[in-house]
């Protein structure tokens, strides 16, 4: 058997999947035409590109919401990225979606993510004249800064999906939402809320910042008491209120069908987030290490926007401006090499 029919051998096996499935031979290609893998799909290598990608690597040592915790179990910005691809693809595999692409975007979500969580992002957003978010950074990573500045040249729908991951922090399925442009993009959206929500309560009570039983009556009697049924709850409410997806429930002509959830199950999520917001990430936010970070930040934008000749090659794009520059290095470090780095030149810098 030759190596070109296995991959042709692949394709055939995604014509099986939903009508409403995005098939890889009919991608809409890549920004620099490539000889197809004889062996893997267009959204298989994808996803193999993104694991072996620097950026990937670093997200081991990134934070999520806690900075630099003491304890082992905490989860990393890596450990997330890894919950979201499992949720994602136990979603697409339900719907028959295609679950490679659902898999390779939740992989490269997070590749562009600022250390220290979201106190990095609204620190570097705050900073730089053209604002910060780590969705459009990523997709600047997989394009334009791995590989020496090659870029990962990914598929259309792999780069789609990854720049319209993030939704709005106050409703789940509220502003943004509709912005990506595959079903399997809406899935890597979704589960994203999910593990982050999930793993977050983890970590908060593991943090001594809440307790089981303090959270919402609401959110226990619909997603349950522990962490595997509030996933398993949000998979099945997930997968039943999208049931169109797979091609087998009749749409009204017009209609297209989209990765939804129960009114139940969204009222839910909402009050979750929201109490986690008041009582885990505003805490957080205001502690000792968050203070740290936000001046270790300052710091390392402020010198190297004026020393642009220290910052590594491959962040020195032709073309960019020292502090475009400066922010792909900042938002491509992780937590601990921040902090030591702005140490370091606290002598130069005062």
């Amino acid at each position: 058997m030759s190596d070109q029919h296995i991959r042709q051998r692949l394709e055939e096996r995604e014509e099986q999947l939903s009508p409403y499935a995005t098939k890889s031979r009919l991608s809409k290609g890549r920004v620099r035409p490539e000889e197809p893998c004889s062996m893997r799909t267009a959204f298989q290598r994808d996803r193999d590109r993104i694991i072996h990608s620097k950026a990937f690597r670093r997200l081991k040592h990134k934070t999520q919401v806690f900075i630099a915790p003491l304890g082992d179990h905490y989860v990393t910005r890596l450990t997330h990225t890894l919950e979201v691809s499992q949720i994602a693809r136990s979603i697409a595999r339900a719907l028959n979606l295609n679950e490679d692409l659902a898999e390779a975007i939740s992989l490269g979500h997070d590749l562009g993510h600022a250390p220290f969580g979201h106190i990095g992002e609204e620190v570097l957003s705050d900073l730089y004249p053209g604002g910060f978010k780590h969705s459009v950074q990523s997709l600047r990573v997989v394009d334009h800064l791995e590989k020496d500045g090659k870029g990962l040249n990914l598929t259309w729908e792999v780069r789609q999906g990854i720049v319209t991951h993030s939704k709005s922090r106050n409703d789940i399925l509220g502003e943004g939402w509709n912005t990506s442009k595959t079903l399997e993009a809406q899935v890597c959206k979704i589960a994203d809320a999910m593990a982050y929500l999930n793993h977050d309560i983890d970590d908060a009570i593991r943090a001594g910042l809440i307790k089981e039983e303090e959270l919402p009556f609401s959110v226990r009697e619909v997603l349950g008491h522990s962490t595997a049924r509030r996933i398993n709850s949000v998979i099945r409410d997930i997968v039943e209120n999208s049931w169109a997806a797979t091609g087998e429930m009749p749409l009204t002509e017009g209609d297209e069908p989209a990765i939804d959830m129960s009114l139940q199950m969204v009222e839910a999520t909402n009050i979750l987030q929201k109490f986690l917001f008041e009582r885990a990430y505003e805490v957080s936010g205001r502690s000792e290490m968050a203070e740290r970070a936000r001046d270790a930040l300052r710091r390392l934008y402020e010198y190297f926007s004026q020393h642009p000749e220290k910052i590594p090659q491959e962040y020195s794009i032709r073309g960019e401006d020292p502090q475009r520059q400066t922010v792909d290095y900042i938002s491509g470090m992780t937590d601990n090499y921040a902090l030591r780095l702005a140490e370091e030149i606290s002598p130069v810098y005062s």
